[in-house]
């Protein structure tokens, strides 16, 4: 890739900001990934547009999401197709974004209505951190200006993280201030129409890993 100003015709599958586009003048010496703690503010002050990832992840961010929307017309297409392999039901339509054929209505409430992936392209952060994405095929109830949570979607989501990393890391003699959860409200998201949350747990052994993901990886 080259200046970001090569970009600005056939825009990324997000809004490239004034920080993205300082981000990608940067060397990856010259970035500070986001610590544990820098992301628990970023999380509880819901400055989710202060995220970035590495200048050079970025740049091959963009480049994939170019080549990829020739391919599939959509980002979402690929996701449907390559990594969910979820077959939208010939009723759905673009405006409202895929539909899917479900098992129940309620968001998490059957495992076969979501799968647990690791985030092809995750944020520039510390070691020892890994960003997983929830991707479901039932929505979420949401305040439809920005796309906000509504607090029984939020309680919804709440629940799953106990139940399925909190509790699962409790077994292993702690927990402790290793998750952390987030969903971008709607101008924020790359990937729109398939509702996902994003995950981010710190010193999970790869055999947790696996189990969460049963075994599925991270583009290459």
């Amino acid at each position: 890739m080259g200046s970001p100003e090569e970009l600005d015709d056939d825009p990324p599958a997000f809004d490239l900001t004034d920080k993205d586009r300082d981000n990608l003048a940067r060397k990856d010496e010259d970035f500070e990934p986001h610590t544990w703690t820098d992301l628990k503010h970023i999380i509880a002050n819901n400055d989710l547009e202060s995220l970035r990832r590495w200048p050079s992840d970025l740049k091959r961010y963009l480049k994939w999401t170019k080549q990829t929307r020739q391919a599939y017309g959509t980002i979402t297409n690929y996701i449907c197709q390559e990594r969910l392999q979820w077959q939208p039901l010939p009723t759905s339509n673009l405006d409202d974004g895929p539909s899917f054929c479900i098992e129940n209505p309620i968001p998490f409430a059957d495992s076969r209505d979501h799968k647990v992936m690791y985030n092809d392209w995750p944020y520039g952060m510390t070691a020892g951190i890994t960003h997983i994405v929830v991707w479901l095929k039932t929505r979420f109830d949401v305040e439809p200006a920005v796309g906000e949570l509504l607090p029984q979607s939020r309680q919804l989501i709440e629940d799953f993280v106990q139940h399925t990393f909190i509790d699962r890391l409790e077994k292993l003699g702690g927990a402790g201030d290793r998750v952390m959860w987030f969903r971008n409200w709607t101008g924020l998201q790359s990937v729109r129409g398939i509702d996902h949350i994003h995950v981010l747990v710190r010193d999970v052994p790869r055999e947790i890993m696996d189990e969460w993901t049963r075994g599925r990886t991270a583009l290459p």
